[in-house]
């Protein structure tokens, strides 16, 4: 009796795959919200962390927002997840005493509004999730 059990078990595990379209990834809404929407704004994404981006000139007054996404669970709560961490850096994933915290939260997405002038990479160096970071310029650089 156990074997028919387990001859029927590892029959109904075998069958089902082969002829089923593979799964489909989940478009991650970031990835779509990567595009540039008005002149001089600045927009990097990822799929995960440690990750650089850049450099990338300011100058003047920006509208900084990042998005995270969890595309296998659109409606997770983030709080409970690792904090989202970037910053601003003079050089590639170095930090220093001039670095610009932009987020350290652990939220889906979070926004703040920064005077930005010079050359920077933007460093992610936690998360886990696929995101985005939109510098939004309050005037166009002249």
């Amino acid at each position: 009796m156990h074997r028919r059990l387990l001859l029927a078990l590892v029959f109904v595990a075998g069958c089902g795959g082969s002829s089923a379209e593979p799964p489909r990834s989940t478009p991650v809404p970031t990835q779509a919200a990567a595009t540039p929407e008005v002149p001089g704004e600045i927009v990097v994404s990822g799929e995960a962390s440690p990750a650089s981006h850049g450099p990338y000139a300011f100058e003047g007054e920006y509208t900084v927002r990042f998005e995270q996404t969890a595309p296998e669970d659109p409606s997770l709560d983030f709080t409970g997840q690792t904090a989202f961490v970037a910053d601003l850096n003079r050089e590639a994933e170095i930090p220093a005493e001039d670095s610009i915290k932009l987020f350290a939260v652990a939220k889906a997405s979070d926004e703040r509004t920064l005077k930005l002038d010079g050359r920077f990479y933007v460093d992610v160096s936690f998360g886990d999730f696929p995101y985005a970071i939109r510098f939004t310029p309050h005037e166009a650089a002249s």
